[in-house]
């Protein structure tokens, strides 16, 4: 299997301050403005934005929680193996709160579906918005499109974008498979 360098280590974080400089631009101070990234692999790019936004940017009071959809997908009684749901953690109400969902790769859309059904448990927000490292074009299955995208990917749908984080992976880059 074949593997193509989408962004390396220093690409990446160039990606990342940009990103966060964008959000800083639109929501100021975040008193109003709460950050949920969709578990599992959404939590990664979460905490780096979190990050930027408090050490370079001093955002203070700034809300990150992350929110877990396995029950709330479409396909998930179509899965073979059972399912492991993550753990929710939001400690704080998303009403009347402009929600920005965090989340690694957009393809389909149907995560971003899911994450709207689900957070209605926490609250209705004012409004919600997306922000995504990947922006896969040409392989929505809904109307669902980014606010924030790092890199916009013309992969067909053969191939996998994989975003490896430095947590987990050992080095930060994305890779077309």
């Amino acid at each position: 299997m074949s593997q193509k360098v989408l962004l390396s280590s220093k690409e990446m974080a160039i990606m990342l301050q940009r990103l966060a400089c964008q959000l800083v631009e639109k929501h100021a101070d975040f008193s109003e403005t709460v950050l949920i990234g969709i578990q599992p692999r959404g939590t990664f790019l979460a905490n780096r934005i979190q990050k930027i936004l408090l050490e370079k940017y001093a955002i203070q009071n700034l809300k990150l929680g992350f929110l877990d959809i396995t029950f709330f997908r479409d396909d998930f009684k179509h899965s073979v193996k059972p399912l492991e749901a993550n753990k929710t953690q939001i400690d704080f109400l998303v009403e009347n709160k402009k929600v920005v969902f965090i989340d690694d790769v957009l393809y389909t859309g149907r995560s971003i579906n899911a994450a709207l059904t689900a957070i209605q448990s926490f609250g209705r927000p004012k409004s919600v918005e997306l922000l995504t490292l990947i922006d896969r074009r040409f392989s929505r299955h809904l109307p669902i499109q980014p606010d924030y995208k790092g890199k916009q990917v013309d992969a067909i749908n053969n191939e996998k974008v994989k975003v490896s984080w430095l947590e987990t992976q050992g080095e930060d880059a994305v890779f077309i498979i």
